[in-house]
């Protein structure tokens, strides 16, 4: 033990985490956190259930799982909520999305049947190619806010939570580039009020929930928390915020091979990305304006890790290209392929080629879990705020004004676990290893 710890209170009684969007993502966390409450199942792909840390050196052994070394919410505490514009319940909903076999489904149905959505807000205006039918009455985003307020304290009564989380899972939204309306918080409750149409339907949840005292993460590219107005509020309420963009299939292979090339200071001149998905996503970003959102987030990746102003022999040359291809036969069974053309010593041209046959919410949901564990750890800690130490779940990291982020998956997974070390007064790991030689 080097420092002082963080007081953390404990996470005593129920953690409510509502969902905004009960679509594949969310049922398949839904239903994968009963199954390993049965234990039907393992949760893999979760580091906070699976992942261990080192303490110390190399020489102590000491490398407990994060879940002992962290107080964080035990699975059989969570309960869940949600809202979304069509009123299937989640076990329906899950049949829709065809992510998990139905036979788990009917062992797991009276669980998920007893999840019913709450009515959405919905403006077709941001997500042109849904039709919600379990939808608010429309009112001005004002009165939409205070109604989602009603929902969450609701919530917070009926299901005995004693604390809550939300996780924004709903579509993309159509791009929405910052304005005057989200400078700070007076602009946007005046925006609010008066139906500014640069707030969309995702904003609204945000402003609502930091209103009422809880923690969100953004899982899509949408306009949600990353906006200054909303991190204003988070600094006034005290709450933990964290976006944006779940880092599942073909952006995650992007963060785990583009630092080794770049390590080895191996050239890039293109690397060309396509994909095709026929899940709900897939239909609502085969809109342009949807698209274009999703776009940014995946196109800013390998820009801000390779440093192009650094290495211009390297880097300046790059030609990135990325599609994303609505194909309904596939479901959420995501395919993505990569053509990366690199060069070597003296300048000989390389190619890799990449594959990536995956299944989309099979990859999100354990980050959604963490997610929901991190940030109750993060409130029950008095850490307020962008939560940039969660960078690691993300395409497109929230940081500070001013300060690029950081995309390497192996600095930000340094960078989280250096968190969990200081919050519990642990030496940070740096890797140096001199002290085993003198």
């Amino acid at each position: 033990m080097t420092g002082k710890k963080i007081p953390i209170a404990e996470p005593k009684g129920r953690l409510g985490v509502l969902l905004a969007g009960l679509g594949a993502v969310s049922t398949t966390l839904v239903a994968g956190v009963e199954a390993v409450r049965r234990g039907l199942g393992q949760p893999v792909g979760s580091l906070t259930q699976m992942g261990t840390i080192r303490l110390g050196r190399r020489t102590d052994h000491r490398v407990p799982r994060i879940a002992d070394f962290v107080p964080l919410a035990p699975l059989d505490d969570l309960v869940f909520g949600a809202w979304d514009i069509f009123e299937d319940d989640a076990y329906r909903a899950a049949r829709e999305a065809a992510v998990l076999e139905p036979a788990l489904l009917e062992t797991l149905r009276p669980a998920l049947e007893a999840l019913r959505p709450m009515p959405g807000v919905f403006d077709p205006r941001y997500v042109r190619r849904l039709a919600g039918t379990h939808v608010k009455a429309a009112g001005s985003k004002w009165d939409l806010a205070a109604r989602l307020g009603e929902d969450i304290e609701r919530f917070r009564e009926t299901s005995g939570a004693t604390r809550l989380v939300l996780l924004w899972c709903g579509s993309t939204e159509a791009h929405v580039d910052l304005g005057p309306v989200h400078a700070d918080l007076d602009a946007l409750e005046r925006g609010l009020r008066e139906d500014d149409p640069d707030i969309p339907p995702s904003l609204v949840y945000a402003y609502a929930a930091v209103k009422a005292g809880v923690p969100v993460a953004n899982a899509t590219p949408n306009r949600v928390v990353d906006v200054p107005a909303i991190q204003q509020l988070a600094r006034e309420k005290g709450v933990p915020i964290a976006g944006k963009d779940l880092k599942t299939g073909q952006t995650l292979m992007k963060t785990i091979l583009a630092p080794g090339l770049k390590a080895r200071m191996l050239g890039l001149s293109g690397w060309f990305s396509t994909n095709i998905l026929g899940n709900r996503d897939g239909e609502v970003l085969d809109d342009p304006e949807s698209f274009r959102a999703k776009e940014e987030t995946k196109l800013s990746v390998l820009e801000q890790m390779l440093q192009p102003q650094l290495y211009p022999e390297l880097y300046g040359e790059l030609h990135h290209k990325v599609r994303i291809h609505y194909y309904p036969p596939r479901r959420d069974n995501k395919e993505g392929w990569d053509n990366i053309d690199l060069f070597g010593w003296l300048g000989y041209p390389m190619q890799i080629k990449i594959n990536f046959l995956c299944r989309d919410s099979i990859l999100a949901a354990p980050l959604a879990l963490d997610l929901a564990l991190f940030l109750d750890l993060a409130q029950r800690a008095k850490m307020v705020g962008i939560q940039e130490w969660l960078s690691f779940y993300f395409k497109s990291p929230m940081t500070a004004p001013g300060l690029y982020p950081e995309h390497d998956l192996f600095i930000q997974l340094t960078k989280l676990k250096n968190t969990l070390r200081f919050l519990q007064g642990e030496e940070q790991i740096t890797h140096l290893g001199l002290e085993y030689y003198h």
